[in-house]
Formats: C-alpha cells, sequence, structure tokens
C-alpha cells in the first residue's frame, strides 16, 4: 500500500469514529419540580434548558394540579452530556436559576424553589429624605431597629457636611473681616498730603521712604508726601459682669446717645471777612497718643491763637470712627490757658489771647471701646 493510501484509509477511520460516536451517543433525561418559598407547587410556569453559552435547547411547562393533587413537574427528554442551565420565572411567585451537569446517567428529582427579589421600601422623613428598609427587617419584626441606625446614620452625615460647612463660612468670615476692615490686620493709619489715606504696617524706613505693607502688596512712600501716621490701637471691649442669680432678667441699661459736635461759633472765613481782628485757633505740632497703666488712651497736644482778637471757650472736638459702617463717638477737651471773668461773673481757663498757647488733653476710658481713626475740629467763641 502506498503512501496516499494510508493517509485515506486514516482519514476514513477518524470520520467513522466520530460519526459513530454523535450517532450512538446516549440520550439522557433531566426532571424535576418547581415549588414557591411556601414548599407549595407551581403549575403552569415555564422551564427553560439552556447550554453553557446561554442558548435554548429546550423548553417544557410544569403539570397543573389535578384536583388539587400534584403539580409543579418539569421533565425534559433526550438531553445529551454536558454542561446546562435551568431557568424559571414564575412572575409574581419569583425566579430562579441553577446549573445542572449531564454526564453518564438521568438527572433526576431537582427541587427548584422560586424566591421574590427583596425591593427596599422607602421611608419619607420630616425633613425631605428618605431612607430605605429591606423587606428583611419588615418580615423580621425589627423596622424600628433599622430605621434608628439608619437615622443615626444619616444624622453623622449631617453632622459632618454641617462642620464642614462651618469651616469654609468661618474662612469666609475671617477674608471679608480682613477686607472689610484692614485695621484687623494692620494698625497703622498713614494719612498722605494728597487727601488719601492709606492701611498698613510700616516694614521698613529710613530718612527719605517708607515701605508699608499694604492689602494690595508693598508700597514705598516718600516722607514729603506723608501728613500723619496715626498708630490705631484696636481694644477688645469688655462685657459687663451679670451676677448668675439675676442673669436671665437682667437688662443692661441702654447706651447715652452721645450728642454731635455744635459749633455755636462762627466760621473762620467769616470771621476774618466780617471783622479784620478776629481770632484764629490752630494745632501746633502734632497729637501725641499715649497709654496709662489702665491701658486708657490719652491725646495731647497744643493749641495757638494766631488771630487780633481774645478767644474764649477754645475746645478740641474729636469725632472717632468706631467701624466701617458709619458708627461715630464723639468726645471734647477744653484746652489749658489764661483765667478770664466776664461781666457775669463767670470765669473760665479756656482762654487764649493772641499769640498764646495752650495745652489740652483728652482721656480715652477703655470702656470707650475701639475705633478704626478720628477727626478734629478746633473750636472757640468771641465775646467783647
Amino acid at each position: 500500500m502506498n503512501k496516499k493510501s494510508l493517509i485515506r484509509y486514516a482519514i476514513l477511520s477518524l470520520f467513522l469514529i466520530s460519526y459513530n460516536t454523535i450517532l450512538f451517543a446516549k440520550d439522557y433525561k433531566v426532571s424535576g419540580i418547581v415549588i414557591d418559598k411556601d414548599d407549595k407547587k407551581v403549575g403552569g410556569v415555564t422551564v427553560l434548558l439552556l447550554t453553557s453559552d446561554g442558548v435554548e435547547s429546550q423548553r417544557t411547562n410544569t403539570s397543573k394540579p389535578r384536583m388539587g393533587i400534584g403539580g409543579g413537574n418539569f421533565k425534559f427528554k433526550d438531553v445529551l452530556p454536558g454542561d446546562y442551565t435551568l431557568d424559571v420565572d414564575g412572575g409574581a411567585k419569583g425566579k430562579v436559576t441553577t446549573s445542572i451537569t449531564v454526564s453518564d446517567d438521568n438527572v433526576e428529582d431537582i427541587e427548584l424553589v422560586l424566591s421574590v427579589k427583596r425591593v427596599k421600601k422607602e421611608v419619607v422623613l420630616a425633613g425631605g429624605g428618605k431612607i430605605k428598609i429591606p423587606d428583611e427587617a419588615t418580615e423580621s419584626g425589627s423596622t424600628p431597629e433599622y430605621v434608628t441606625t439608619e437615622l443615626s446614620f444619616e444624622l453623622k452625615k449631617l453632622a459632618a457636611e454641617i462642620k464642614h460647612l462651618n469651616s469654609e463660612l468661618e474662612d469666609l468670615k475671617a477674608l471679608s473681616k480682613m477686607w472689610i476692615n484692614p485695621l484687623a490686620i494692620y494698625s497703622k493709619e498713614i494719612i498722605l498730603q494728597n487727601g488719601s489715606t492709606l492701611f498698613g504696617k510700616i516694614v521698613y524706613q529710613d530718612e527719605k521712604t517708607l515701605k508699608i505693607e499694604t492689602l494690595v502688596g508693598y508700597l514705598i512712600i516718600e516722607r514729603k508726601n506723608i501728613v500723619r501716621v496715626i498708630d490705631n490701637v484696636i481694644t477688645e471691649e469688655t462685657q459687663e459682669y451679670v451676677p448668675e442669680q439675676i442673669r436671665d432678667s437682667y437688662s443692661p441699661p441702654p447706651m447715652p446717645k452721645l450728642a454731635q459736635p455744635k459749633y455755636t461759633s462762627a466760621d473762620p472765613l467769616s470771621r476774618v471777612a466780617s471783622k479784620r481782628y478776629s481770632a484764629n485757633c490752630v494745632l501746633v505740632g502734632n497729637i501725641s497718643e499715649r497709654r496709662d497703666n489702665q491701658g486708657a488712651i490719652i491725646f495731647t497736644g497744643e493749641v495757638k491763637n494766631i488771630g487780633g482778637r481774645r478767644a474764649d471757650f477754645v475746645k478740641v472736638d474729636f469725632v472717632f470712627r468706631k467701624n466701617w459702617s458709619g458708627e461715630t463717638k464723639t468726645l471734647t477737651t477744653f484746652i489749658r490757658g489764661t483765667y478770664h471773668t466776664f461781666d457775669s461773673g463767670i470765669t473760665t481757663d479756656a482762654t487764649l489771647l493772641p499769640g498764646a498757647v495752650g495745652a489740652f488733653e483728652l482721656f480715652i476710658p477703655n470702656d470707650f471701646g475701639s475705633f478704626i481713626g478720628y477727626s478734629y475740629v478746633i473750636d472757640w467763641e468771641e465775646y467783647e
């Protein structure tokens, strides 16, 4: 036998072996019963026999009970060996899927138990939130405990969110406070000759220039352009102590309203226009600031009468800016000048003769509170 004949004989033999295996392969039976979760037989439902790749091989329906007996059985015939999946959809009664292997014998007495998918029930909370309760908790009677646990978890989550939001709010408040009130971080108020005012911190200075740190960056200012540098010291307002026994019924007394300064004397320009010789009081030098041992602020300075007449009841009205909302408070101090007795018998020591200089001192107590700046007006009266 030649080589080609041998090859043909081998191929034919393999073909015949495979054909005989397929042709004479033994078929098996697959049978069982379908029941629900209460162990009751379920009839009239479809049972699918699927191959390992999910393709439907066969289908059948479970038997229906007769005279209330039996039912729920299914059977597949002529099943070749291999791996299969049994799939049952019982609708409202539930579903079931199970895997089987058919090898060298029938597969019988398979019990398929339908199960209903657990659906979580929603409970709407008073604040609008929702929690879901599974059927297991409802069936076992543990609904209150489950709700309590879920509420505790929701409260912890809300507390964490509120803490985070409070932290962000505090950061925003700090930033807004810094921009609304620069003196919250800077204590120097620098008045320039062009009428503008800078709030900042002096980081360097020499005989000619000052380097100032401000909210917009560092500025270099020449000394000749600076009129005055005011050191605004922010003091914390101390709260009034109230005994614990009357704290609930105590109401603080109303704060006295300080009257705005009333300038009774005529305007200096009108005085010059009406009289050739009139009093004219001006500030000599700068207003000095210092603190005493109790922390109170004391302003001191000198006023000079450069006019041609006597100035009586010479005083300096200070208007303090309490905050950036426009709230002000006014304090007044009289200068210590020379004594003068009027025809009515009244004697005053706040008189300045032409060319005379008088000193003043303003005491600002601790309970006055903090302020961000001030302005002043020198006022006097003129009598014959």
